[in-house]
């Protein structure tokens, strides 16, 4: 699809909308143009220049009391307007770190069981494409209200965004006693359940839903594909810099509840946590990275998916060696220099065995210690795990495609790194974003968003990134490389690849 076709649709789009639009099967006449009817409701949006958002729609009743470590439970229907014209509520009490690379604001309440549509055309008989979006923030923070995830880019080349958000660390994922396990999982599951039953209304169409996200989102993307119950939600995937060491094994979220008991004295019952206010659980999930005989390093990654032997019925390690797991095309990669900042600002912190080193030093010849531990931090941590998920997904003849973002930054506190999160205004075409100067500079390329945003679109439309993106082949190992001049290149991971397999 060309630049020029897209152009015109948008056009035809923007000015078309009013008369075009059908909700739920209704005329226009009836129903105002940014009011649109889900099975739980009418819901009134926001008219933008690409389309409309509706924004914090609840897909799940407040998970407060009773529910906070509960199932989702459906909404309550409500028969008045909703207006859904403001993000919801976030289960993110606090940034991850003082200072993100991404804006990701905090909304107190208890619904943060919503979810964001951003639409360019809500008729019936739209049938667009979808991408569904998980937001990162290592499984314990993060924010679908931030401005990074704007859908209006994809909006404005004929694709349907949602972004959901979920339950975060303790209530998300710590094995609680007398509650289901994987609980963010089951969030994200409800999510893709309502789009499936929600989405045509929107102008979307369920059988096309592409589930997609970065970081701990991408781990979301590889957990739900190992899910048997979320077979069927989606036809294919997408992981950015994915934490696709997750799920963990059982051992492992076992390991965190009687550390997170040990470090705390309070039980991890769902009796005991579920009426606590959200600066003690936010206190106590801390406390679960704190020193002390036999702690976590941190709640980051440790509270994440795991194999509990029935949502998802095996870790990582083994789906690698099994091969189970959902048979969809699969795009994925990571960025060059994905935590050598982190390495650089806090060598300390970053300390990695001289073995280790020794060994990566051939690999990445030249480089200065910091550097060269920053890298091995991000190979084990992202790279590796995402080259073994290509390597084996492309085994068993399942469409893979993956990348390299190496385009470097400007911006002096990223200056010449490819850093982790830095590739997402490029995939969702947002270069005047809030924030985003600060993290590339004041003049990143507006080609390289074109390239990357197109293969995006496309992979979401037809399954596919398009004809100058060949699939991932063994015999090959074809990886996109996203650089000023972006390009094909065959093998780019041969001296990583006896270290990363």
């Amino acid at each position: 699809m060309s630049g020029a076709r897209l152009t015109r649709r948008t056009v035809l789009l923007g000015t078309g909308a009013a008369a075009l639009t059908v909700a739920c099967g209704r005329p226009q006449a009836t129903v105002p143009a940014d009011v649109v009817r889900t099975a739980s409701g009418p819901v009134r949006g926001l008219r933008r220049d690409t389309g409309f958002a509706f924004l914090g729609i609840p897909y799940a009743q407040p998970p407060a009391g009773a529910l906070r470590f509960a199932a989702p439970v459906a909404p309550r229907p409500w028969t008045e307007t909703l207006d859904c014209t403001r993000y919801g509520p976030t289960a993110q009490r606090k940034p991850l770190t003082p200072v993100t690379t991404i804006p990701e604001p905090s909304i107190p309440g208890d619904a943060v069981l919503n979810l964001n549509v951003f639409t360019p055309d809500h008729s019936s008989g739209a049938k667009l494409p979808v991408l569904v979006w998980i937001h990162g923030g290592g499984f314990v923070a993060g924010s679908a209200a931030s401005p990074w995830y704007d859908g209006a880019s994809f909006n404005r080349d004929g694709v349907v965004v949602v972004s959901i958000g979920y339950r975060l660390g303790l209530e998300g994922f710590l094995h609680v006693y007398g509650a289901p396990d994987n609980r963010a999982v089951l969030d994200w599951i409800a999510a893709l359940t309502w789009v499936r039953d929600n989405i045509a209304a929107f102008g979307g169409d369920p059988g096309k839903v592409t589930v997609a996200g970065q970081s701990a989102g991408g781990g979301a993307v590889w957990a739900l594909m190992a899910a048997p119950s979320a077979r069927g939600l989606f036809r294919a995937g997408i992981c950015a810099s994915g934490a696709l060491t997750q799920p963990n094994p059982r051992a492992v979220a076992l390991t965190a509840t009687s550390t997170f008991t040990r470090q705390t004295g309070v039980p991890a019952t769902a009796a005991a946590l579920q009426d606590l206010s959200d600066d003690r659980r936010q206190e106590l999930q801390s406390a679960l990275g704190a020193p002390g005989p036999g702690s976590a390093t941190s709640a980051v990654l440790t509270l994440a998916p795991f194999a509990d032997g029935e949502l998802i019925p095996e870790s990582t390690a083994t789906l690698l060696t099994t091969g189970t797991g959902a048979d969809v095309p699969l795009l994925l990669g990571f960025t060059r220099h994905e935590f050598t900042m982190a390495a650089r600002s806090q060598p300390a912190a970053a300390s990695i065995d001289g073995a280790a080193l020794d060994r990566y030093r051939p690999a990445y010849p030249g480089l200065a210690p910091a550097d060269l531990t920053g890298q091995v931090i991000s190979d084990i941590m992202v790279r590796a795990p995402a080259y073994r998920v290509a390597e084996d997904h492309t085994r068993r003849g399942r469409p893979t495609w993956l990348y390299e973002f190496a385009w470097t930054s400007t911006a002096p506190a990223y200056s010449g790194m490819a850093a982790h999160c830095l590739d997402l205004p490029f995939a969702f075409d947002l270069l005047r974003a809030q924030g985003v100067s600060a993290a590339l500079g004041d003049t990143p390329p507006q080609s390289l968003a074109d390239a990357v945003h197109r293969s995006w679109v496309a992979f979401i439309r037809d399954g596919d990134p398009g004809p100058t993106w060949p699939r991932y082949t063994l015999d090959r190992r074809d990886t996109m490389v996203w650089t000023d001049h972006p390009q094909v290149t065959a093998d780019p991971f041969a001296r990583q690849r006896p270290l990363w397999l």
